[in-house]
C-alpha cells in the first residue's frame, strides 16, 4: 500500500519504509539509505531508537499494513536532507488515541522544523476525522515544551511511561466547524 507524504513549506514528512527500518536495526545503513534513496545522518539511529522507537514502529507496522499513514515519517528538507523523523505513536484505533511524535537531529535543531512538522501531522490528523490530538512531553524538555505550546497545545495531565519516565501530557481539539 502507498502512503501519501505531507508537505509543508519547508520539509516533505515522507513514509518510512519498513524494509529501511529493518536495514538500521539490522545495522545495515547503506541499504537502509538505498531503500530510502536518502542518506540518514551518522547519529540515527541511536541506541534509544534501536531498542525503542524503530522496533515499535516496525512492529505496528507489522500489525496495521493499511494504517501505516498513522506511522513514522521522515522529515526531509530539500536542501539539508533527512533532518529528522516525525509521525504518530501508531494508528488510533490501536494505541487509543491520535499522539504525534518528533525529533529533530542535532545538527538541525533551532530552526523550526520540529513545529512545522508537528503542526503538520495535527492538521493532516484533523483532516483524517480526529477530533483531538495528544502530545506528551518530559518536563525537562524545554524545546519540545515550547514547540507543543506554540502549535496550540494545552497540558491536560501528566502520566508515567514505563520507558520516559514522567511525562506532560497535552491535547488539541479539532477546530469547531
Amino acid at each position: 500500500m502507498s502512503v501519501s507524504s505531507i508537505r509543508t513549506p519547508h520539509l516533505e514528512l515522507i513514509p518510512f519504509d519498513p524494509i529501511a527500518i529493518r536495514r538500521l536495526i539490522e545495522g545495515d545503513r547503506p541499504e537502509a539509505e538505498r531503500v530510502l534513496g536518502r542518506i540518514v545522518p551518522d547519529e540515527f539511529p541511536n541506541s534509544d531508537e534501536l531498542e525503542g522507537f524503530l522496533p515499535i514502529q516496525l512492529q505496528r507496522m507489522g500489525q496495521s499494513p493499511r494504517r501505516r499513514e498513522w506511522m513514522a515519517r521522515l522529515m526531509v528538507s530539500e536542501t539539508l536532507g533527512v533532518v529528522g523523523h516525525c509521525g504518530f505513536h501508531g494508528a488510533p484505533e490501536t494505541i487509543g488515541r491520535a499522539e504525534i511524535g518528533y525529533t529533530v537531529f542535532e545538527p538541525f535543531r533551532g530552526r523550526g522544523f520540529a513545529r512545522e512538522a508537528a503542526g503538520a501531522l495535527v492538521k493532516w490528523a484533523f483532516e483524517h476525522g480526529e477530533k483531538k490530538v495528544f502530545a506528551t512531553v518530559s518536563p525537562d524538555n524545554a524545546p519540545s515544551l515550547a514547540v507543543v505550546r506554540a502549535i496550540g497545545f494545552q497540558q491536560v495531565g501528566t502520566q508515567q511511561d514505563e520507558v520516559d519516565g514522567l511525562e506532560l501530557v497535552f491535547t488539541m481539539d479539532a477546530p469547531a466547524g
